[in-house]
């Protein structure tokens, strides 16, 4: 059987390059390196063994750029704001799409794509990624049997010490002080981003800071699972001197003083590059599920990844990953834009948490 032909857009970045790592790794891929940092991705190829690259920038990509490969992934970001330039040179190129967006608006927008997919013969696979690919993942696995669900609260939280990227950093201060959607009570409501800040203990772990995010999470979540009360994502800072400081810059986006902090994301991301060496290297994910069993009583599971060693940052990328072998394996999504949601199993994971020593755990009451 041929190879499967990947191009990888965005494979210098902080999960681009673990997305390289792994799947340099994996037999039957014949993966190309692509970035517009012509010196980072040789660096990068060398370090993978001499792997194939492309510079490029997905901004001005077309299709005529996906002529020689079966599959297109956009690791790169941030996709808050991002024009769908990938994508639509995938349909022109009749070339299959999978991305690791966390863009509430671009995410949503997937579905716009379905008939020209459909026309092109390809699949457009949006949010391979911690969410909603791994979070309902195991939403599906706490539920399974359940006559009906009530809330649920996804939280992320890495540790300190693992690495930052640019794009990440430009993602989080997109929203931060704006109103963000969010199903609480039963019905939709605005609240301020990364407000409802609180203590989240998790096991294992320790009590992390946890503040709201606005993330394709609340709305998928609410399609999928139809929760009565709440659907509810937060993320945090291990540390205090971050997350608190984040959260009082917020203030003058609240009040109307600065449009977004998304310009200030270089001086913040070197503040927070000088405090590496604090905290710990331990990161966490977190899902909390209540409703009702097949017999109406109350039902409550709790799944919990811990990630050691700053090995936190590859969780992102095993969505991804797992879509990969699908495709070489010719198991591929049919054709058609969706979310990736429902489309893999925590069995689909579980391989890489092993390689990964990444522990998870799953408790019901």
């Amino acid at each position: 059987m041929a190879e499967l032909r990947v191009l990888l857009i965005g494979a210098t970045g902080v999960f681009g390059s673990r997305l390289a790592e792994l799947a340099a790794k994996e037999k039957g891929i014949a993966l190309t390196l692509a970035a517009r940092d012509k010196a980072k991705l040789d660096a990068l190829a060398t370090r993978l063994g001499g792997l194939s690259v492309r510079q490029l920038d997905r901004l001005a990509i077309t299709g005529a750029d996906l002529k020689d490969f079966d599959l297109v992934v956009d690791a790169a970001g941030p996709f808050q704001a991002s024009a769908p330039t990938v994508i639509e040179a995938a349909i022109a190129g009749r070339v299959s799409y999978v991305d690791l967006a966390d863009g509430r608006d671009f995410v949503a927008a997937i579905g716009e794509y379905d008939d020209a997919a459909k026309a092109a013969g390809i699949s457009l696979t949006t949010g391979a990624s911690s969410i909603p690919a791994l979070s309902h993942a195991a939403i599906d696995t706490l539920v399974t049997g359940w006559r009906q669900v009530d809330s649920i609260r996804v939280g992320i939280f890495p540790g300190n010490r693992a690495p930052r990227g640019l794009a990440v950093v430009q993602a989080i201060l997109s929203y931060v002080g704006h109103p963000v959607r969010l199903w609480r009570g039963g019905r939709w409501t605005a609240v301020p981003g990364w407000g409802l800040l609180h203590r989240w203990p998790v096991d294992g772990v320790g009590k992390r800071w946890a503040s709201v995010c606005d993330t394709p999470e609340q709305d998928l979540l609410v399609a999928r699972y139809r929760p009565t009360r709440s659907a509810e994502f937060f993320a945090g800072m291990e540390l205090s001197i971050l997350h608190l400081g984040l959260a009082l810059l917020a203030l003058p986006v609240r009040w109307g003083w600065f449009a977004s902090l998304r310009p200030a994301a270089r001086p913040l991301l070197a503040i927070a590059r000088l405090l590496l060496p604090f905290g710990s290297d331990v990161g966490a994910m977190d899902i909390i599920v209540e409703g009702a069993d097949a017999g109406g009583r109350p039902a409550h599971a709790r799944w919990t990844l811990r990630a050691d060693g700053n090995r936190g940052p590859n969780v992102p990328t095993l969505a991804a990953l797992a879509l990969l072998r699908r495709f070489r394996d010719g198991r591929d999504p049919a054709p058609g834009a969706r979310a990736c949601s429902g489309i893999l199993t925590l069995a689909d994971f579980a391989p890489d948490f092993a390689a990964l020593a990444i522990a998870t755990r799953r408790r019901s009451a």
